[in-house]
């Protein structure tokens, strides 16, 4: 393990060469949304998809949470820690934030690997739609509801803590009247196959071009993040992770560096740069 301000030699193995970035909710900590299992993250239960469809009541208790998680999310600013991930020049940024701060701060080529948290899915029709335009809809439908609910505590998914829901009213959609679900990946759906060949491939390239996978801000808890950390070390690549807190994938790693991300990885874009940064 590698801490910040020795002599990094995980710094220096990213500091040339071809890069695939894995990314995680401790990211985005710096940018006021808190992570699922960080150190002194309270335990976590998100709702599953499987809880989701089964009916209305379900439904509506993730509608009331989320309508007043995402109206403070959606606020939130991409920090140092993005905009050093947008300017590494990696063949490819995976990242299983739902967030959108990947976007925002313009990282060029991106896997949003449980997709965004600001789109919408109906569930019969499948048509996709902005979230903002529901956010008014619900603000419309449930007036008051924002402001009697100022004081709960954000959640990282999105949502916050909140267990009186019954009053909420959730429209349908627009055109068809299903039923209608943020359009990210669950806990217990499956991950759109395209993306995860996309990264599979990226991954697999690193083989032939002597590059690196690195691991930013995630705990590698979950497979659909784990899986691209155990291709790359069945094929020999290197594998960095920079995490506050041990992970899933740490006996799989080359070097584990217990740091934030938004430093270490403005460091590794000024050596990527050619720029000389003492203590490090």
């Amino acid at each position: 393990m590698t801490l910040l301000g020795q002599r990094d030699p995980a710094l220096e193995l990213c500091a040339s060469g071809p890069l695939v970035v894995l990314t995680g909710a401790g990211l985005s900590t710096d940018s006021g949304i808190p992570d699922y299992r960080g150190p002194g993250a309270p335990v976590r239960m998100p709702m599953t998809y499987q809880e989701f469809v089964s009916g209305p009541a379900a439904q509506q208790r993730y509608w009331a949470r989320s309508h007043l998680g995402w109206s403070r999310m959606r606020r939130a600013e991409p920090n140092a820690g993005h905009r050093a991930v947008a300017a590494l020049g990696a063949d490819l940024v995976i990242t299983q934030n739902v967030d959108g701060l990947h976007e925002a701060a313009g990282t060029p080529a991106l896997v949003a690997l449980h997709g965004r948290i600001a789109d919408v899915v109906c569930l019969a029709c499948r048509r996709t739609t902005p979230r903002a335009r529901l956010q008014r809809r619900l603000e419309d439908a449930n007036p008051g509801w924002a402001a009697r609910h100022a004081d709960v505590a954000v959640r990282p998914d999105g949502d916050v803590d909140l267990e009186d829901t019954a009053d909420f009213v959730v429209p349908g959609c627009e055109d068809c009247g299903g039923v209608l679900k943020p359009d990210v990946v669950f806990f217990g759906e499956n991950v759109p196959k395209p993306r995860v060949e996309r990264c599979y491939a990226a991954v697999e390239a690193l083989a032939d071009t002597g590059g690196c996978l690195l691991v930013a801000g995630s705990s590698l808890t979950v497979m659909s993040g784990l899986r691209f950390v155990r291709r790359a070390a069945r094929q020999g690549t290197p594998v960095v992770i920079v995490n506050r807190g041990a992970t899933r994938g740490d006996e799989l790693a080359s070097y584990r560096v217990e740091a934030g991300t938004s430093e270490w990885l403005a460091a590794l874009v000024g050596v990527r740069r050619g720029t000389v940064h003492h203590g490090m």
